[in-house]
């Protein structure tokens, strides 16, 4: 396979549509596209129309029988999506129309694109890093405005100009090193309190980016929420009150849910992959107790749990073992029914059984009282209102890595500058470091089996 070879894809959802697209992109895309396309000016010729215009003729088989009326475009390289000429086909957006173009244009000499072929070639071809290429496919499963504005401004290259910022203040970090080491008599050496500030000021930038990275992972992919309590607290119908709709069943029979119900919603732009589990209770049948034990184990899963006590009852037993589940677990405690007359159990009385640290609600799932409060807390608990629209938050687990052993090779070099140790080893330590930041954005040589990993994510024609 080669990088300029001819390629075709779908560039839309293949079904009933008002459009439909066929992509080419390679050498010999405009050519292959002259000899199927009958434009309706008689004297256009494809192959010298000016790049980026759009033009009306029709798309005809072998046989010359036309085969679809469409628009065709025509990118030239480099000013193009991948770099080499470009040309799509709009067609009408029926299955049967788009299928015959596409299985035209194979037969004519192109070959099926790879998932994700067309952005592998914007990025070899140095058009966007690694990370934009990553951020194209975050921006495509976006399931919050705030992932998709993440999304774009990663795209835009918000995460890689900081991360080139910061390769460029180590290059010069490492340059004035090794400059120190080969020529000892010709250069003035830094003060180590100098050298150790500078190390340290790349240091905080990254170890910010670290902090942010959870929580851009949770706009990337949702934050999985579960429902906790005992039976009958209310948890089906807290869940029909966040989803504004009758998603789980709700009745007066205790450990009515019995195994796990799952959806998806967005509080204040953070997507929540929200479960709603049996009641944790002693003492009950062999289905009923199944689905407590999904209920545990869903709960060793979570990212957040909202944990519902009812605020009109005395703590029992089956309370103090949601307790127990709750422990080094990031939780909201909601105390539900407070629009009861008989309310015994309150923030103040509950705080004993938690940290301190646990925000504590009262609620009426039922009558919708306390909806604002949760979601405030919802955002507060994940740090969602640390987050403006000019942050830039690395949102995948790769980056992540990366960017702590970036931290990491910092401190070392600091802790090394100060201990006087030989410039080798602090050498060492910042190549590391730089290293790692290029592996984020491409320029670090990753092995081919990432690089493929990452692009066969992508769907064919993207």
């Amino acid at each position: 396979m080669q990088q300029n070879d001819l390629i075709a894809a779908l560039g839309t959802t293949l079904g009933e549509a008002a459009i439909g697209i066929v992509r080419l992109s390679g050498e010999g895309a405009v050519e292959l596209a002259a000899c199927i396309f009958k434009p309706r000016k008689k004297d256009l010729d494809l192959k010298k129309i000016a790049s980026h215009t759009m033009h009306l003729g029709y798309i005809c088989g072998n046989d010359g029988d036309v085969i679809d009326e469409v628009l065709i475009t025509v990118m030239r390289a480099p000013h193009s999506y991948t770099r080499d000429d470009v040309v799509e086909i709009y067609c009408h957006g029926g299955i049967i129309p788009v299928r015959r173009v596409l299985d035209l244009v194979l037969k004519k000499g192109a070959r099926l694109a790879e998932p994700g072929e067309f952005t592998k070639r914007a990025f070899l071809s140095g058009r966007i890093d690694l990370a934009q290429a990553e951020a194209v496919l975050d921006l495509i499963r976006a399931q919050s405005n705030k992932g998709a504005e993440l999304a774009c401004r990663q795209l835009r290259g918000g995460v890689s100009d900081k991360i080139k910022d910061m390769r460029n203040q180590l290059k010069r970090i490492m340059a004035e090193i090794e400059a120190e080491i080969d020529f000892p008599d010709d250069v003035d050496p830094v003060p180590p309190g100098v050298r150790a500030q500078q190390i340290k000021m790349v240091e905080d930038k990254a170890a910010e980016l670290v902090r942010g990275s959870s929580l851009g992972r949770v706009y990337r992919e949702g934050l999985r929420t579960v429902l906790l309590g005992k039976p009958n607290v209310g948890k089906s119908t807290l869940m029909n009150l966040l989803l504004d709709e009758e998603r789980a069943l709700v009745t007066e029979v205790p450990g009515t849910t019995r195994d796990l119900i799952e959806e998806m919603l967005v509080v204040e732009g953070i997507p929540l992959r929200i479960v709603d589990t049996a009641g944790i209770r002693e003492g009950v049948g062999l289905v009923e107790s199944l689905g407590i034990e999904r209920a545990k184990k869903a709960v060793e899963e979570a990212e957040l749990v909202l944990a519902v006590f009812d605020a009109a009852d005395e703590i029992t037993e089956d309370d103090l073992r949601v307790i127990e589940l709750l422990k080094g677990k990031k939780a909201i405690i909601l105390l539900n029914k407070v629009d009861l007359k008989e309310k015994i159990q309150g923030p103040h009385l509950f705080g004993q059984y938690t940290d301190g640290d646990t925000p504590i609600i009262e609620i009426s799932a039922k009558m919708g009282w306390g909806k604002e409060k949760l979601v405030d807390a919802i955002v507060q608990v994940i740090g969602g209102g640390q987050i403006s629209r000019e942050s830039d938050l690395m949102t995948r687990k790769r980056h992540q890595i990366a960017m702590e052993k970036v931290v990491d090779r910092l401190q070392s070099a600091v802790k090394g500058v100060e201990a006087e140790v030989p410039l080798e080893f602090i050498a060492l330590d910042l190549w590391d470091a730089w290293s790692a930041l290029g592996e984020i954005t491409g320029e670090t040589a990753l092995p081919e089996e990432v690089i493929n990993a990452i692009f066969e994510e992508f769907c064919i024609g993207k």
